[in-house]
């Protein structure tokens, strides 16, 4: 009880205070992916076409060479099945690498050009923007201090700039956990109270998580949508600077037809080694890859689902999400929104651009490889769910290829399983069935064997070359501009830095392969990912979890490393790579996971960053925040923090939907039970004992059972 009594009290005047503006509703209509509708067709500009014959075909045509050489590998008098297959896996898979390397030329074509769309120029003075724009935060079981702490910083910055009036905060809840709810709302009044009077800041939380994320920011578009020209949509670890926003804020409400504004996100915050490597690779690598698709995308570009401001009305108008025919994991709602309603809008005859020059957005990462596994699971079901939609009638053709190119992504670590499995069983066949010297045709001669190692060997350093050359690019392009260099922490540092990136990735590969592929195979089968949050902050993983998560592919490594020992020695050699990072599953996870070997990679400038080593203002503030109120993050009871904090719990019952009375035609399971029970309780104990979380959450949301709990909580406290 003392540490509940020892949180801030909130100011009667902010506890009664509205917590959500009036209602401004917005239609937005569910889309027929089944029609196209009928709009004006945005004029493309003509130098795309050329753009988009250098990445594609470019891509093809390195493709066909690789295939025609591989072939050549291949061919002893006429391919096997099991050759035909290896050749198969591996077209597909170069031409995935492929157009990896052509997208990374034309980044360096567009960096070398400093081309400036929309009149994004940072070197520019600011402009002014008079647009009413909506910044919203979805949260789903966040740590409240957290989230809050990045929202303030973002919000302090916006206000640097002098263009605050133009913009309102939005916190979209979307919390089960009941504590966590309570948190928020207590975190929701502290953030009220310390912003500057006026501010307009507001909470909402739904009390059902239909259709998740992207159910939550329809929630808010068909609610208040009406008062707001723009919405900026961030996410739980979102930061993006005052300066960032007023820029695409202003680039929007300049140019009419533009329905979306994507930045690119720099990761930060990293501390484990796993975190530390992929804001490195994401750093330096990163801007060559986006500024490569925002130079032969143009207006076709994607959405990433966060960091992004989009027109309201282009997206109630165009981005209503239909539910998929069938059961899930395919069927019902989207998963992976974003790319899809980037589709739609772009569909809708309004454009999509990418600006990846502005600097002044950033995001965090999972900080190990056992997290990023439990992301790319849910990712991968979404991804997967694109082959229901890449028929849409309609869509740009660049819009399908982006839903295409995400469910690459996960298809080919199967793809490249298959193809390792393929190549064992044809050195296999090799090995131990006999050449057919003597055709059942007739023949004068003989077929005889025509290996070519040297072949072979070039066609495996081309292919090393086309997969890595992209990162040596972008290691050049850092090294000619001194201000970046400085931030790597000099040439020598970056280039230790991309060594030992390329290493850890190289080893963890294989490890993604294995995770990925058993995520599509259990989608396949029907599975359910269901949804969690991310978990966030330090990585490490206790030593147990990631040995039963990761035992399965140490085991395979052993297989697969003693098969192909079995077959010959210059094969296990050729296969070393993937079956050592496969053994070492296991320490590579638990080892990269760790902070402390992360710091000792920071502490000598390695896998340095410029964000690291010189922080911008909204990142530190951010950090200051949270240091400043980490106590906050203690876990506490919901009923008894309501019970021992009168404005809070004046504030709780007033931000209840419509005032926590029963509307008719609730018949809630979890309401009506939680009410039995609370009614049966003898003390608060017994009551809380007995309700789930869900439960528990149902009756904080219903007045009735609010107040008998409290009433409860009472009795307690004067015995």
């Amino acid at each position: 009880m003392d540490s509940v009594s020892a949180i801030r009290r909130v100011p009667p005047h902010l506890a009664l205070a509205p917590a959500l503006p009036l209602d401004a509703p917005l239609d937005m209509p569910v889309q027929n992916l089944a029609v196209a509708p009928h709009v004006e067709r945005l004029k493309v500009p003509g130098v795309l076409f050329w753009r988009r014959l250098f990445v594609i075909g470019g891509a093809v045509a390195l493709t066909v060479i690789a295939a025609w050489q591989m072939y050549e590998v291949l061919e002893v008098g006429g391919l096997t099945a099991l050759e035909g297959i290896v050749l198969a896996l591996f077209v597909v898979l170069f031409g995935w690498i492929g157009f990896s390397f052509t997208n990374a030329l034309a980044g360096v074509l567009a960096i070398l050009s400093r081309r400036r769309d929309l009149g994004i120029d940072a070197a520019l003075p600011l402009p002014e923007v008079t647009a009413h724009t909506a910044l919203l935060m979805p949260t789903y079981n966040e740590q409240p201090v957290r989230i809050f702490s990045g929202l303030e910083a973002t919000w302090e910055s916006l206000c640097a700039t002098g263009r605050q009036q133009a913009f309102d905060l939005f916190i979209l809840s979307d919390t089960t956990d009941p504590d966590i709810w309570v948190a928020e709302e207590a975190a929701f009044l502290a953030l009220r109270e310390r912003l500057e009077p006026g501010t307009r800041v507001f909470y909402r939380r739904r009390a059902k998580n239909t259709d998740r994320k992207a159910g939550n920011i329809a929630d808010w578009v068909t609610r208040f949508g009406g008062a707001y020209e723009m919405m900026l949509v961030l996410d739980a670890d979102s930061l993006m600077t005052g300066d960032c926003i007023v820029r695409i804020a202003a680039a929007m409400e300049a140019h009419p037809r533009v329905g979306l504004i994507q930045t690119l996100p720099v990761i930060v915050g990293g501390r484990s080694l796993f975190g530390r490597m992929q804001q490195f690779a994401g750093r330096l690598y990163g801007p060559l890859i986006a500024q490569g698709l925002g130079w032969w995308h143009g207006p076709d570009s994607n959405y990433w689902g966060h960091n992004a401001v989009i027109r309201t009305r282009a997206f109630a108008g165009y981005a209503g999400l239909p539910h998929l025919k069938g059961r899930k994991p395919f069927g019902g709602h989207i998963l992976s929104h974003d790319f899809v309603e980037a589709a739609l809008i772009r569909r809708g005859g309004w454009a999509v651009h990418m600006v990846p020059w502005l600097h002044g957005s950033y995001e965090e990462a999972p900080p190990s490889l056992t997290d990023l596994a439990v992301r790319d699971r849910r990712w991968c079901q979404g991804n997967l769910q694109h082959a229901a939609v890449v028929s849409t009638r309609g869509l740009r053709n660049l819009s399908r290829l982006h839903l295409l190119t995400g469910i690459g992504s996960y298809i080919t670590a199967p793809l490249w399983l298959l193809m390792l499995i393929a190549g064992l069983l044809t050195s296999l066949q090799a090995r131990f069935v006999p050449p057919d010297y003597f055709t059942s045709q007739f023949s004068l001669f003989p077929n005889w064997p025509a290996q070519d190692p040297v072949r072979a060997a070039w066609v495996f350093v081309g292919t090393m070359a086309v997969l890595l050359l992209p990162k040596l690019m972008a290691y050049v392009l850092m090294l000619g501009n001194a201000e970046e260099r400085r931030g790597f922490g000099g040439g020598f540092r970056a280039l230790l830095g991309v060594l030992v990136e390329t290493l850890i990735a190289g080893l963890a590969a294989p490890v993604m392969m294995m995770a990925q592929s058993a995520a599509v195979v259990s989608i396949l089968a029907g599975r359910d990912g269901g949804w969690s949050p991310q978990r966030r902050g330090d990585g490490s993983v206790p030593f147990g979890e990631t040995v039963r998560h990761f035992a399965p592919h140490t085991l395979f490594g052993i297989l697969l490393g003693g098969a192909a020992l079995a077959i010959s020695l210059p094969l296990f050699l050729w296969m070393t790579p993937v079956i050592l990072g496969l053994i070492l599953a296991v320490p590579l996870v638990h080892g990269t996971s760790r902070q402390g070997i992360g710091s000792w990679f920071g502490r000598r400038g390695i896998l340095a960053i410029p964000e690291e080593r010189s922080p911008p203002p909204v990142v530190e503030r951010a950090a200051a925040f949270y240091d400043e109120r980490e106590g906050e993050t203690q876990e506490y009871e919901a009923v008894e923090r309501l019970a021992g904090d009168s404005l809070l719990l004046a504030a709780h019952r007033d931000m209840l939907a419509s005032g926590g009375e029963r509307q008719k035609g609730d018949y809630s399971p979890e309401r009506l039970v939680a009410a039995a029970k609370i009614e049966d309780a003898a003390d608060l104990a017994s009551a809380l004992s007995a309700l789930t979380p869900r439960e528990k959450a149902a009756a904080l949301a219903d007045r009735a059972s609010l107040e008998r709990l409290i009433a409860l909580a009472g009795d307690g406290r004067k015995a």
